[in-house]
């Protein structure tokens, strides 16, 4: 028997991941966000969501670029660090001993730390309510080496260990159970 809720946000997993933001050293800010996905893959294109009253909302719309980082377990600190202490008050890189990296295309600073970094750029700002929701162009993707598969050349998202985010919890990624198209694939 199923029951009843008031409407909310239940699309649960979603990834933990930490947006890099400023265009100079003195207004680099990092903000955790999970309220973050695709919206369409050609052209390449993402989404973040973005309450106006954080720090960052002011540097992303001024600078209408940023720089989505993927998370790891051995950052699963500092990305819940990032979320819940406001850039205001202190250099997030510093204090958290992340490394701003310098980005292929924008001038937002990526984390060198992270095994994935997207960077992006604002097409359009939405106001939602509670969000506002920052559509963008994904302008370059920045791979760590380390997570490369020397024989495909494709990035392995499985030995990166990232980070997802359930309803208030962080979660490692465990065990592959299949790949897309797996259930249809004819047995030999």
């Amino acid at each position: 028997m199923k029951q009843d809720w008031k409407p909310g946000t239940m699309i649960y997993p979603l990834p933990a991941v930490m947006v890099s933001c400023g265009s100079e050293p003195s207004e680099y800010n990092i903000l955790t966000i999970s309220w973050v996905g695709t919206i369409c893959t050609n052209p390449p294109m993402c989404y973040i969501s973005v309450r106006p009253e954080r720090y960052s909302y002011p540097i992303l719309k001024k600078n209408m670029e940023y720089v989505i980082n993927l998370t790891t377990r051995a950052m699963a600190f500092a990305t819940d660090w990032c979320g819940v202490t406001s850039g205001a008050n202190c250099d997030k890189f510093e204090e958290m001993k992340l490394t701003p990296g310098k980005s292929s295309v924008v001038r937002a600073p990526l984390i060198e730390e992270s095994p994935l970094c997207i960077e992006c750029r604002v097409k359009e700002i939405l106001a939602l309510g509670s969000h506002d929701m920052f559509i963008s162009d994904v302008v370059n993707v920045c791979a760590d080496d380390k997570y490369m598969d020397p024989g495909t050349g494709v990035f392995d998202m499985q030995r990166a260990d990232l980070l997802a985010y359930v309803h208030g919890k962080y979660y490692g990624l465990d065990d592959i159970i299949g790949h897309f198209g797996w259930s249809v694939k004819k047995k030999k």
